[in-house]
């Protein structure tokens, strides 16, 4: 059996691949892609694969971006943090679906379904990804995920809702909570940045601060804002001239 893991995370592609391989008893031949490209580029090939697990979010853009580039009539599960409206339309399309984080009886459950999934994709009716893509943009804009932590030897996933702002320091991602707790996200703020969407807002180069996070704005030097916060951080928070008008729009909206 020829399974493809289509991750960003290595940690959480190895925690996979092992999983796997000892809930399947038959010998299993696994390919770890770790972005858009290096997918696509691989299925171009026609490389064999009889299942696919897949991430919804890569560093270089949406899983669904492979499956409208190169025909794919594989059954595809993925694994993912949206809730039940996206899973939905996964599942109206033939494909299953595990949460993250995963546990192994959600991906035996997953597993077992591999039968049924391989029914559907012989149906040639291959999934509308564009619309799947779609659906996730506006779900994006209007209520967000989480984001993936490491702690200790976990994995853990942390609501949006329940993170004040993330900044950057020593060129390290540092999460903080607003019950004040920190983590490290394995991702540089660009990527965060597009995982938090419009609930957040990138001030500069060092923070992305939550809407939830701020009481209100003073005018700081040079027609710079300064944040006022409702969490306790030993940084002042200032969002330059040039984005002030940005963000006075998003803060309006949000």
């Amino acid at each position: 059996m020829n399974i493809a893991i289509i991750e960003d995370e290595p940690v959480v592609a190895d925690d996979l691949e092992l999983s796997i391989t000892q809930l399947i008893s038959e010998p299993v031949t696994v390919v770890q892609l770790h972005s858009v490209k290096e997918a696509v580029s691989y299925f171009a090939g026609g490389n064999g694969i009889d299942l696919i697990f897949s991430d919804i979010q890569l560093g270089d853009g949406l899983s669904f971006e492979i499956f409208t580039a190169i025909p794919i009539d594989v059954p595809v599960i993925f694994c993912t943090a949206y809730d039940e409206y996206a899973l939905d339309a996964f599942k109206a399309n033939g494909i299953d679906y595990i949460l993250k984080p995963f546990t192994m009886q959600t991906l035996q459950q997953a597993l077992e379904r591999y039968g049924q999934l391989k029914k559907v994709f012989q149906t040639h009716q291959p999934p509308q990804y564009e619309v799947l893509m779609e659906l996730l943009a506006k779900k994006e804009t209007t209520k967000p995920s989480s984001v993936l932590v490491y702690h200790q030897d976990k994995i853990i996933p942390i609501k949006l809702d329940d993170i004040a702002l993330i900044h950057l320091s020593n060129e390290i991602s540092h999460l903080l909570t607003f019950s004040g707790k920190v983590f490290y996200p394995n991702k540089n703020l660009d990527e965060l940045e597009k995982t938090c969407g419009s609930y957040f807002f990138r001030a500069n180069r060092q923070f992305l601060v939550s809407r939830k996070a701020i009481i209100d704005v003073s005018s700081f030097f040079s027609r710079k804002l300064s944040l006022n916060l409702s969490i306790t951080f030993s940084e002042r928070i200032v969002v330059s001239k040039g984005k002030a008008s940005q963000f006075l729009a998003w803060l309006a909206k949000a």
